[in-house]
């Protein structure tokens, strides 16, 4: 499925704080220590990058679903090009290269988020495949089928999630892993 990202048009956006919260949602799930920890995603600024993919895929695959869903889809991509600005800026990247650098930024979003939706359609092995080949840098299978797990029932929880719950911010992220699941 094509996302819905248009650079060209101004959305109508839901108001900046709600944005800011799910976004801040999205980054601090990513943050998780158990993920680099426990389930082997690298701590490096392209770990800790692709789990903020995989986190950012799993919601907006669920805005695709909500009324209202495709502009605060859009209010999160831009939030998510403007925090890679600004984390590029912070790391010393000049003004020259950041637009380089943002369509690469867009390109692996891109990428990644046609080969987990492919995945998620195929099931079985397919989503962890995708995901040690992106997030474990084709390292640990069995971590990758951990997250895969978790990713899984992230979606499931997400589609379980109320409409409203969505929109105003107020839904949370499952954790990374269950208490009866020990890697």
């Amino acid at each position: 499925m094509l996302w819905p990202f248009n650079h060209f048009r101004k959305p109508r956006l839901a108001p900046r704080g709600t944005i800011e919260a799910i976004y801040g949602m999205i980054v601090t799930q990513a943050r998780e220590p158990i993920f680099y920890r426990d389930l082997g995603v690298p701590d490096t600024v392209n770990g800790r990058f692709d789990l903020l993919l995989l986190h950012l895929w799993l919601l907006l695959r669920r805005l695709r679903t909500v009324s209202g869903g495709a502009e605060l889809s859009q209010a999160l991509f831009d939030r998510f090009c403007e925090d890679m600005d600004d984390n590029l800026r912070e790391m010393g990247v000049g003004d020259q290269s950041v637009p380089k650098r943002m369509r690469a930024f867009g390109e692996a979003f891109y990428g990644r988020a046609k080969a987990y939706d492919e995945a998620m359609e195929d099931g079985g092995e397919a989503l962890a495949s995708a995901i040690c080949k992106n997030i474990l840098n084709g390292a640990g299978m069995d971590q990758a089928r951990q997250l895969s797990a978790y990713a899984q029932a992230t979606a499931a929880d997400l589609a379980r999630t109320s409409e409203a719950a969505l929109l105003d911010a107020t839904f949370v992220f499952p954790p990374a892993l269950p208490e009866d699941v020990t890697p």
